[in-house]
């Protein structure tokens, strides 16, 4: 009975050591960003970030998440997935910030 009761234990532990092998912290927040590239004979014309879906970030904390999205889409723009020979390719990016430094955002904010 002991050893089915250490085997039980062993099989939970092993399934839940994936969520703690990812690192996501459970004070983390994860924000959508929508980009675009925009292609013209296979080359970038345009990247820009459309949409940011964060209902309670402030203008400053919108900016810099939109900062964020467009250097990773500028990273990403020679993915062979991504290029286009004409056109616009849209992206869905995912953003993970902790609480904290995400609180530090809305402090750089000037005074008005």
């Amino acid at each position: 009975m002991k050893l089915k009761q250490i085997i039980i234990l062993l099989f939970s532990l092993a399934l839940a050591s994936p969520a703690i092998a990812q690192g996501y912290q459970k004070d983390s927040l994860q924000i959508k960003v929508y980009t675009e590239i925009e292609y013209e004979q296979y080359r970038v014309k345009s990247i820009k970030a459309t949409r940011v879906f964060c209902d309670y970030c402030s203008e400053n904390q919108t900016k810099k998440i939109k900062e964020e999205a467009l250097r990773l889409a500028y990273l990403a723009r020679n993915n062979r997935d991504y290029i286009l020979e004409k056109g616009i390719k849209k992206l869905a990016m995912y953003i993970r910030v902790s609480k904290k430094d995400f609180a530090a955002l809305k402090e750089d904010e000037p005074d008005n």
